[in-house]
């Protein structure tokens, strides 16, 4: 973990850290029951097509028509996007701890996510994540996705911090380690109680 004294920023998830994951396995299988939907079918397109739109080369409306709408449904496609929507709820304890911490370290708080613009527009601006998240590097804003490192050199030159000065959060575990060997320390989210005891240990205390 990085020096007590020279944290200034803070690098965060969205999905499994401050919301629920906006559109998982388990949104598309809640999915195909609402909808009676071919789970398998529904899949396979999903896994060839997301990270098309992850990455910001698609729209979510292109999305839904080669995922779901590639032929009649008896639904509408607001009708599926207000249910896509619907699945992000927000870990308000983990957001209210986290802007705490920025007021009272005067943090700064940059967001590494992989996520599609729509989905992740309606997140930022519904939960008011721009309240107290100072930059997005969002996948479909940069046009790559974590694990490409990229998205972590892109966060510390827009943050204009050495990566030494940084603790990420993410709950994938793959991402942390792939963050560390480019000298950022991470810490694997698994909840609130967990989290918070690594950044007090780390100097950041409440």
């Amino acid at each position: 973990m990085n020096d007590r004294n020279s944290i200034t920023t803070l690098f965060l998830d969205i999905g499994g850290v401050l919301l629920t994951n906006g559109w998982d396995r388990h949104s598309r299988a809640d999915a195909v029951k609402k909808f009676d939907l071919d789970h398998d079918e529904l899949n396979e397109r999903h896994h060839l097509t997301f990270d098309t739109y992850e990455v910001g080369k698609l729209s979510l409306d292109k999305y839904l028509e080669r995922v779901v709408f590639y032929k009649d449904r008896s639904f509408s496609k607001d009708d599926f996007k207000e249910f896509m929507f619907a699945q992000s709820k927000p870990h308000q304890e983990m957001i209210d701890y986290i802007r705490a911490l920025r007021k009272a370290h005067d943090l700064r708080i940059t967001v590494v996510s992989n996520e599609g613009r729509e989905l992740n527009d309606y997140r930022i601006r519904t939960f008011k994540l721009g309240e107290f998240v100072d930059a997005f590097i969002s996948s479909s804003f940069v046009h790559f996705r974590k694990p490409d490192t990229d998205m972590y050199r892109m966060a510390l030159d827009v943050s204009q911090v050495r990566p030494e000065e940084v603790i990420y959060i993410d709950d994938r575990a793959f991402f942390v380690q792939v963050a560390a060997d480019m000298g950022i320390s991470g810490i694997v989210h698994e909840g609130l109680a967990s989290t918070r005891k690594k950044l007090d240990e780390a100097g950041l205390k409440l």
